[in-house]
């Protein structure tokens, strides 16, 4: 879908979870080994929504620390200069000021509902640094807020909260008789959104061009911090679907309130880039939902 972004003295190889056990040292080496990578992009994660987190904090912690650990260390074994590791705007502290930005990153400890899976991603910050300073790699990461788009994860207990509303509405609007569409929560939190597209760009760029070892927030504005509520206003008008009387269940948490990031280093880097416009991202990302209920991951 980015073919236009492609270079021509540049191969992309994609891998997945069925290409290797990234929590198996030998199996990421002999990854590293099939493909022989120059630079790569580390998505790689067990991630989860709020819910999932709360329940499994030690897995989530346990399982990140060893992918982490086991590909950067074969990205060094196999001569790799170029590593950018994706983190997320959740592992800030939880108790500081706003907008947040990169200097902030180890002020103070995460919020208790994942704290797990944010001081795992927190470590690769120092892994970077160490692999930096001594062995002169240019590890970076880079600090995306929520993500939807897509090839999601659409799972309605493990999924994040656009994707999992996308599947509990599509299911509301389909079999009315058997599923009623809730918002889990108050519907009141504050997000700010990135298109999964808009993401792929930066993190094209941020390959070729992004060479600090701060780790650099990959964001939209801060004025366009949306509500779950309006969110799912969102996906009800791109599916056509009347949630006018919409219900919503306290009892689950909300976790935090707002936790509004600055994007200001990006647009340093790129002031005329252009995000998507969220209404638009939605109606792109429930048209692909759609189209591709019977395969996607759910």
């Amino acid at each position: 879908e980015q073919a236009d972004e492609k270079e021509e003295n540049e191969t992309w190889v994609f891998c997945g979870s069925k290409d290797a056990d990234l929590t198996n040292f030998e199996s990421t080496v002999a990854l590293f080994d099939r493909v022989k990578p120059t630079h790569v992009i580390h998505l790689a994660a067990k991630v989860g929504g709020l819910f999932c987190n709360m329940k499994y904090n030690l897995d989530f912690f346990r399982v990140n620390m060893q992918i982490n650990d086991n590909v950067l260390q074969a990205a060094h074994l196999s001569n790799v200069n170029k590593v950018v590791s994706c983190l997320s705007t959740c592992i800030f502290p939880d108790k500081t000021t706003y907008p947040l930005d990169e200097t902030m990153l180890h002020n103070g400890p995460p919020h208790d509902s994942n704290f797990g899976y944010s001081y795992a991603k927190r470590m690769v910050v120092v892994l970077n640094q160490g692999y930096n300073t001594q062995y002169g790699r240019n590890y970076v990461s880079v600090i995306p807020t929520n993500v939807f788009g897509p090839h999601d994860n659409y799972h309605l207990e493990h999924s994040h909260v656009i994707p999992g509303l996308i599947h509990k509405m599509y299911l509301a609007k389909k079999f009315p008789e058997k599923h009623q569409f809730k918002i889990m929560g108050s519907g009141k939190p504050l997000r700010q959104f990135i298109f999964s597209r808009d993401l792929a760009k930066l993190m094209i760029w941020t390959v070729r061009n992004y060479s600090d070892e701060a780790p650099l927030i990959l964001s939209v504005d801060e004025t366009d911090e949306i509500s779950i509520l309006d969110a799912a206003k969102a996906i009800a008008k791109a599916m056509d679907f009347d949630i006018s009387n919409v219900k919503f269940d306290t009892s689950g948490a909300d976790g935090q309130f707002r936790k509004p990031v600055s994007n200001k280093r990006l647009r340093e880097h790129l002031p005329s880039f252009k995000f998507t416009p969220f209404e638009e991202a939605i109606k792109q990302s429930v048209e692909w939902f759609i189209e591709n209920f019977a395969t996607c991951r759910k």
